[in-house]
């Protein structure tokens, strides 16, 4: 690197760095003393003179460490990572006790400023004094502010900008604690592909989804919809994009749930609409698995042909979670959807306490800075400054940190309801009255899609069963219904600890008509339940309790032909061994993780610090 490079690297910690005429540390150092009206020859410009010019080289020295690290990183070997890793790391707390040390100075110069007496008795203290510890916060800190301190005006300038990202400018727009939740959200989604996405978050999941479709679909379009979405979703959907005074969006409806569904549906669209598509694109929004009944579509198939003809593909895989399904993970790109969008508020959070929603896309879709164009994508396209800027949707700190807390124990909640799903899902479909929507059995049509794309063919928690079959009266199933309570909780939402089951065509659905409904699968009878990780047992219980008081007495022996007591204690045992051995068993070996073959000696194929280590 020469010196201009190096010093065009320094620049970016000067107050002048935009305008700088400097061409040396030193003269970056002279000219930071002369912008503040510091006299360099005095005892302090001396002092601060030093302090600034091996600040600058500190930046270069840094950059070397981050450009070292990208070339070298995959070919280290564990002992080196660990090593590179804690080094960094007290060079980090390193850096924060220089910061720290110099709060003393700064506190006394401000105090001197300021007379504690008459109206200004009640006068802040300067917040840059207290924040210094909290970089050692060992969770992300709830940063509860509107508004940020900022350096000086070149650098806010490049904020606004969207050049300078330690210049958070209003809390509408960035805010650390949601940044910290947005990192986590992508590392768990796209692992080793995290550097290629960013996500964005809202204070809801349909004002995230809101969002997205407001980013993507332009007016005219046509947007191919799986049947089985959410009912907000539809009600955006139909009563606000598809208006003929709004968007104008063409809707067609998908039905299927594999691949070869799918590009015969989408070329029948393609033909439907071959004039309007001269002029406008085509996109798709699909939900897997799907509310209410569960259900999952092939993923990777459907981007595939999709992509093969340049449509984006929009996943709202909130159901799934990364624990189920990870699509951005998959090697070959054009099997991944463009966009994941989760409600933040089912299982990611998990306590029913917070409402948030997140888009996760690529980084050149979702932010460039302003004057930018990656891909062929200009900057006023992304997703931050098309939408998130202008309105407002944004996710609050407390938000952000209460779905983080949640995401700490995602992995053991969703196997708690993989375990309760499968048990609760086989009761039911042992009775002959009751049609069970749920791709945790293995006769039914949507397993196999499950088995071959969910991890270890994990069912979702979520599924439907109808007792059309069994002839009830509205009045009869109401009231088995509404006796439920309290083993079931009656409320609208999914993905909580609890159990809950409602009727979507009296609730989620309601904004269906009669028709639409029934394409759905949604009946009077219908309820969807949401699997908790309670107890399943006493749920099972509570179900038969409730059967024989309000079914038994209008069908005689219904709640009879459900599997004996003993066979659901077998039943149980069975499932919660599997399930377990599934998952504690597909984790790396300790072999493996030590670098070892079978005979327990360090593996040839590992790198070559390993081996000389």
């Amino acid at each position: 690197m020469d010196n201009q490079q190096q010093v065009d690297q320094a620049k970016l910690l000067s107050p002048k760095r935009n305008t700088s005429n400097a061409s040396s540390i030193e003269e970056l150092a002279a000219e930071q003393l002369a912008h503040f009206g510091i006299d360099q020859q005095s005892d302090y410009g001396k002092a601060l003179f030093q302090a600034a010019s091996h600040l600058y080289q500190t930046q270069l020295d840094v950059n070397a460490i981050w450009r070292i690290t990208g070339d070298t990183l995959e070919g280290l070997s564990k002992e080196n990572k660990l090593a590179y890793f804690n080094a960094k790391k007290f060079l980090s707390f390193q850096i924060a006790k220089v910061l720290d040390t110099l709060q003393n100075p700064f506190r006394a110069t401000y105090q001197s400023m300021n007379s504690q007496n008459g109206s200004q008795i009640s006068k802040s203290h300067y917040p840059l004094f207290d924040n210094v510890t909290a970089l050692f916060s060992a969770t992300p800190v709830i940063v509860r502010t509107a508004t940020y301190v900022y350096a000086c005006t070149e650098w806010v300038d490049d904020a606004f900008q969207g050049k300078e990202f330690t210049h958070q400018i209003y809390s509408r727009l960035l805010n650390p604690t949601n940044i910290s939740l947005a990192n986590a959200i992508v590392d768990l989604e796209a692992g080793p592909y995290s550097a290629d996405y960013l996500a964005w978050n809202f204070n809801s999941g349909m004002a995230a989804i809101d969002a997205l479709l407001s980013n993507v679909l332009g007016h005219g379009d046509v947007l191919i919809v799986s049947r089985n979405v959410y009912g907000g979703v539809y009600q955006l959907l139909h009563d606000y994009f598809a208006r003929q005074n709004r968007l104008d969006i063409q809707l067609e409806w998908f039905d299927g749930y594999s691949a070869d569904e799918f590009e015969i549906f989408m070329q029948s669209v393609k033909q439907k609409h071959k004039a309007r598509l001269e002029e406008h694109a085509m996109h798709v929004y699909i939900e897997s698995p799907c509310n209410p009944h569960g259900y999952v579509l092939d993923i990777a198939g459907i981007c595939e042909i999709a992509h093969r003809e340049d449509h984006l593909v929009m996943l709202d895989a909130t159901l799934a979670t990364p624990v189920l399904h990870q699509p951005l993970q998959q090697a070959d790109k054009a099997k991944r959807p463009d966009y994941i969008v989760h409600s933040y508020t089912k299982d990611l959070c998990g306590s029913g306490a917070t409402t948030a929603g997140v888009v996760i896309g690529e980084g050149y879709r979702m932010f460039q800075a302003k004057g930018d164009c990656v891909n062929g994508y200009d900057w006023s396209r992304t997703m931050f400054w098309d939408v998130y800027y202008i309105k407002g949707a944004f996710l609050d700190s407390e938000k952000a940190f209460d779905v983080l807390n949640g995401m700490k124990t995602l992995e053991q909640r969703i196997m708690n309801k993989v375990i309760n799903t499968q048990v609760f899902s086989r009761f039911l479909a042992s009775h002959p009255a009751l049609n069970v929507n749920s791709h945790a059995l293995a006769d039914h049509p949507n397993a196999a899609i499950r088995e071959k794309q969910m991890r270890h063919g994990w069912p979702c928690a979520l599924f439907t069963v109808d007792m059309e079959g069994a002839g009830l009266t509205r009045d009869a199933f109401v009231r088995f219904f509404d006796a439920l309570e309290p083993a079931f909780s009656h409320q609208v939402s999914i993905g909580q600890n609890n159990t809950i089951i409602l009727c979507p065509a009296l609730t989620s659905h309601s904004e269906m008509a009669k028709k639409e409904q029934e394409k759905a699968g949604i009946h009077l009878t219908t309820m969807r339940i949401a699997m908790g990780t309670d107890n399943v047992k006493e749920l099972l219980a509570h179900f038969l309790h409730t059967a024989k008081l309000h079914i038994d007495p209008v069908l005689p022996g219904f709640s009879q032909q459900f599997m004996s007591g003993a066979e659901l204690d077998e039943l149980y045992m069975q499932v919660c061994m599997k399930v377990c051995q599934q998952h504690y068993g597909s984790g790396a070996s300790m072999q493996t993780l030590l670098g070892q073959n079978a005979e327990g000696e360090l593996n040839p194929d590992s790198p070559k610090e390993l081996v000389e280590a």
